[in-house]
């Protein structure tokens, strides 16, 4: 851990405030994942109270509802909000500001590691030559700040390799998850080379994720073009260098594709809120939002952030609960103890690494 840096330090009162905001987050989260199995007589009184001791507690209860479409169900618990018509209530946040309030700001982590440059010439305007490689463990994640000012986040277990020259600027993502943000050059493309397809971008920002088969594109902002990578091209860099043609597969902010790596499915564009696009980054923050996932989906997304297994038992209860709420990637305990408290699941250790999910009933 001694090569990573922690800036911008913070006053005790700000760290103060931003423990209580993301514990009144946890809280309201926990309300609403309660909400899917209905609450008793004695967490209504609860809630209530929660409610009543401090005017944010209900805004922040509005937001996640909102987040995860759950209004109809606190629609029906109005009588619990102290002077508050849940039809007519509005919340402090516009939806683009929604999505940041789930963003739990602990501080801004630098963390580089397995770099190897090449000489380059900083004299000029642009960076003429670099080449380098990055990745992340499993439950890791990293921030990568290139000479231009392109910044690439890494998810877990993800592998990516950077070449520059004077007129290209290629990363080959081989593994994982990388969320990019594109420097602006005009006189050289910058080309995401992912499962046989080329992502090429100007200025703009993308999240590319690696699947066993697809690739899962999602623009959060300017416009992106793709293109088959051709194999058969024997000079890779002159290939990157070229711009694609404009009448290429084009996908702009606020859209989402599923790149087919085999070729043989019709790949769709469809169009994604800012609310979800805010539950498919959140991983960039240390969070995974749920919004009403099946069990086996979210534990297959949890586990790219351990290396413990989970395993649900052969039980058609497990197969019809849905998870709605917000973890901390890689923490276990806590994943096990919402599980017990909120979905009724318990669970058992087997093996160091393994853990069994069954429904208690």
């Amino acid at each position: 851990m001694s090569n990573i840096h922690q800036i911008n330090q913070k006053s005790t009162e700000q760290k103060s405030a931003e423990l209580t905001e993301e514990l009144r987050l946890n809280e309201a989260s926990d309300w609403i994942a309660k909400l899917d199995r209905n609450l008793t007589d004695v967490e209504k009184k609860q809630l209530s109270t929660w409610l009543s001791i401090d005017t944010l507690n209900v805004e922040v209860l509005f937001e996640v509802a909102q987040m995860w479409d759950k209004m109809d169900d606190l629609g029906r618990l109005s009588e619990l909000f102290p002077q508050t018509d849940v039809k007519q209530h509005k919340t402090r946040l516009t939806v683009t500001s929604l999505a940041a309030s789930f963003i739990v700001a602990l501080a801004f982590i630098l963390y580089q590691s397995g770099s190897n440059y090449l000489p380059f010439d900083q004299s000029t305007s642009s960076i003429i030559a670099m080449q380098a490689s990055y990745q992340t463990n499993v439950g890791e994640s990293n921030t990568i700040n290139l000479p231009d000012n392109t910044k690439i986040v890494l998810n877990t277990n993800s592998f990516v390799q950077v070449k520059y020259t004077q007129n290209s600027r290629i990363i080959e993502l081989q593994r994982g998850e990388i969320h990019i943000k594109v420097a602006h050059d005009t006189s050289r493309p910058l080309s995401v080379i992912a499962g046989g397809k080329i992502i090429q971008a100007v200025g703009t920002a993308f999240n590319v994720e690696v699947r066993s088969d697809l690739v899962e594109l999602i623009v959060t902002d300017g416009k992106v073009l793709v293109a088959q990578k051709d194999n058969k091209a024997s000079d890779e860099i002159e290939q990157m260098a070229k711009r694609l043609p404009q009448n290429s597969m084009a996908i702009s902010k606020g859209e989402k594709v599923d790149l087919d790596t085999s070729g043989k499915i019709q790949e769709k564009i469809t169009k994604v809120g800012p609310i979800e696009i805010a539950a498919s980054l959140s991983w960039r923050q240390g969070n995974l939002i749920f919004r009403g996932e099946s069990l086996a989906q979210a534990m297959a997304e949890i586990s790219r952030y351990t290396d413990i297994k989970f395993e649900l038992a052969d039980d058609e209860s497990l197969q019809k609960i849905q998870v709605a709420g917000l973890f901390k990637t890689g923490d276990v305990t806590g994943l096990l103890d919402v599980l017990s408290r909120n979905f009724n699941i318990s669970y058992q250790k087997v093996a160091p690494n393994k853990i069994i999910l069954k429904y208690a009933g």
